[in-house]
């Protein structure tokens, strides 16, 4: 028996034994809907590739959903979850496992990584019932609807968001889903997409919400502002009060929605927030953007927008409007590639492709919805796929743990920052004061650290040649070498990790200094 075939024949075992274990049903691989690829933030950071090149299983309740992540080997192994039918209170229970984390009334996604839950056909249905992330990365949510999620009353679930994530999540892409309430908070109702306490790397993409109090935001108060880099593109809101989003600090990039009745605000960033909002279609809507209900402001970066029956508070006090005549009044440089519809067509380009139920259909960059090509179980590379150089490492799998650390260093070129070191942002740097110097992250308590990546600004390709990696605790050197890029090196335990410059040509620019666990 031939290596590919023994291969296949030991993973359909392996597959068929987690069905066996979980009860769930196996899909045929005709069968098994096509996700495409992430897009927008939740590219960054290494990438959002949910369950890919695992098993897929397919699940028709809420307690099968939770088996199914029980039942893998440990909490890491990659799952693709296909879930058909209508998933509610009555079938959703609590399931024990060293894999999981679950609760019953809630689809608990906690203390996990590399899971994709995709409904089948016309989308599965999740019923007065959430989905919760904690400490969660690398997650895939697909063609499914999530409806009428209360706060109090009766059922309740996940604090009432349709989606909510919270503590450390990384790298999330919720696609072609609906979102959707009967009401707001008087109804019981909380919001339909929210995010906080340090959640970064999140794309909305294709998506309705509709009918609610609030859409959603990112950070629970003004002092959570550990939040951010996410992504909202060709989404409908519609028929929401606020909220749409709520940005409280980080970065946000808004382009391609189409705005329906928004009744009381609809971009509301705040408390430092930066958000670019570009080629989007606003109508029959009130204020949606600016800054509200609060005197911390926030900044926008505003381009090609469409207007269409909107209407304007007078600023003062709490309100201050970006409109009538919106103009920018920050920057935001987005590390990603992306093509944008023209504002004018984003209303029947949305309409034909967000929400569940659509086919996966996305647009072309050009106005014209298409289909994805399905993605590969095992993608081979072609001659299109680019190769990572030194300044464009292929970063080691896992959570970019120097966001939200402290960095320091030797010395600083007038105009840089430490800070710039790890804010995920390519377009700014560090440089040393002379051609040689060294950058540190550091942490509050001992973190294990196995590798790093060093990623040279675009003007400064190859400026590093030679360097020391070293234990900022002891100073002990980790390992040295020639050349930015990504760095592997014996797992270490450590509260301080110094890369040092040691041999230069031109001037050295560090954009991004990532350590990683794995």
């Amino acid at each position: 028996m031939g290596r590919p075939v023994a291969r296949r024949l030991q993973a359909a075992v392996a597959t068929l034994a987690l069905a066996a274990a979980t009860g769930a049903v196996l899909s045929a691989p005709e069968a098994a809907a096509a996700t495409g690829s992430a897009t927008g933030y939740a590219t960054q950071n290494g990438g959002t590739t949910g369950g890919a090149g695992g098993q897929t299983v397919r699940a028709t309740t809420g307690t099968q959903i939770h088996e199914a992540l029980c039942g893998r080997a440990d909490s890491g192994t990659p799952i693709v979850i296909e879930v058909e039918g209508t998933i509610n209170h009555g079938n959703t229970t609590k399931v024990s496992g060293s894999s999981c984390n679950t609760a019953a009334g809630v689809i608990e996604l906690k203390q996990i990584s590399n899971v994709t839950i995709v409904g089948v056909g016309s989308g599965a249905v999740f019923d007065q019932l959430g989905i919760h992330l904690r400490e969660a990365s690398n997650i895939i949510i697909q063609n499914v609807t999530v409806r009428n999620v209360k706060k109090s009353g009766s059922p309740t679930s996940n604090g009432g968001d349709a989606i909510g994530m919270e503590s450390g999540v990384r790298n999330v892409w919720v696609d072609h889903t609906t979102l959707e309430a009967s009401g707001g908070e008087s109804e019981g109702y909380d919001g339909l997409f929210d995010m906080k306490a340090n959640t970064q790397y999140v794309t909305l993409s294709y998506s309705i919400l509709r009918n609610s109090g609030r859409g959603g935001l990112v950070g629970s108060s003004e002092s959570d502002l550990s939040n951010g880099f996410i992504t909202y593109h060709h989404n409908l809101y519609e028929n929401i009060d606020s909220r749409a989003p709520l940005l409280r600090g980080g970065i946000a990039h808004i382009y391609n929605n189409h705005y329906v009745k928004l009744n009381e605000s609809g971009i509301n960033s705040r408390a430092g927030a930066r958000a670019k909002v570009e080629n989007n279609y606003f109508e029959d809507s009130k204020d949606v953007l600016g800054t509200f209900y609060t005197d911390e402001a926030g900044y926008w970066q505003v381009s090609g927008n469409t207007l269409d029956n909107v209407t304007w508070s007078s600023p003062g006090g709490t309100t201050n409007p970006a409109g009538p005549d919106m103009k920018s009044t920050t920057t935001v440089d987005i590390p990603y590639t992306y093509r944008a519809d023209t504002a004018g067509c984003v209303p029947d380009v949305v309409s034909r492709t967000a929400g569940a139920g659509t086919g996966l259909k996305v647009s072309d960059g050009n106005c014209t919805p298409q289909t994805p090509t399905p993605t590969p179980t095992d993608p081979t590379p072609g001659p299109t796929d680019p190769t990572p150089g030194p300044t464009d490492p292929t970063p080691p799998t896992g959570t970019n743990l120097s966001i939200g650390a402290g960095s320091d260093g030797s010395s600083k070129a007038a105009g840089t920052s430490y800070g710039d070191l790890r804010d995920g942002n390519p377009n700014t740097y560090w440089s040393p004061a002379g051609p040689t110097g060294s950058a540190s992250i550091k942490w509050a308590s001992a973190t294990a650290i196995s590798s790093v990546v060093i990623r040279e600004a675009a003007d400064s390709t190859g400026a590093i040649k030679t360097w020391r990696l070293l234990d900022g605790d002891t100073g002990a050197e980790l390992t040295s070498g020639e050349g930015a890029g990504a760095i592997s090196f014996p797992r270490t335990s450590l509260r301080k990790i110094t890369f040092e410059i040691t041999g230069s040509t031109g001037t050295p620019r560090i954009a991004e200094f990532e350590t990683y666990a794995g």
